[in-house]
C-alpha cells in the first residue's frame, strides 16, 4: 500500500525473472514443455499477487490476494521438487531455487499472521 516497493515485492520480482529464465532453459536446453508451463506460471504467480495485493478492495481481499500468493509459492516449491527428482535440473540449481522459494513462503506466511492479527484489533 505504499509507493516504496516491500522486501516481498523485490523479492517475488527478482524470482519471477529467475523462474522466466529458468522456462527459458527448460524450453530451449532441456525441451520440456509441460512442466516447464506449470512452474512459469506457479513463479510469476507470487509476485504479481503481491503486486495485485496493492489495490485489494478490502482488508479482506488484502490479506485473501497475499494467501493466494502463498498457495502458489507452494506450488512452485513442489514443482521445482519434480523438476530436481525428474532430472530437468541439477540438485546445485534446485538448492538455489529451493531456498529463494522457501524464503518467500516464510515471508509471506509471516506477513498473513501479521495481516490477519492487525485487523482483529
Amino acid at each position: 500500500m505504499e509507493n516504496k516497493k516491500s522486501i516481498l515485492q523485490e523479492k517475488s520480482y527478482a524470482f519471477a525473472i529467475r523462474i522466466v529464465r529458468l522456462s527459458q532453459f527448460l524450453q530451449e536446453t532441456q525441451r520440456e514443455f509441460v512442466l516447464n508451463k506449470q512452474i512459469l506460471k506457479s513463479g510469476t504467480a507470487i509476485g504479481a499477487l503481491i503486486r495485485e495485493a496493492e489495490f485489494a478492495q478490502s482488508n479482506a481481499d488484502y490479506i485473501n490476494k497475499f494467501s493466494i500468493s502463498l498457495k502458489e509459492a507452494n506450488e512452485s516449491a513442489y514443482w521445482l521438487s519434480l523438476l530436481k527428482d525428474t532430472d530437468y535440473i541439477d540438485v546445485k540449481l534446485y538448492d538455489s531455487f529451493s531456498c529463494d522459494c522457501n524464503e518467500l513462503i516464510s515471508i509471506l506466511v509471516s506477513t498473513i499472521k501479521t495481516l490477519k492479527l492487525r485487523t482483529k484489533n
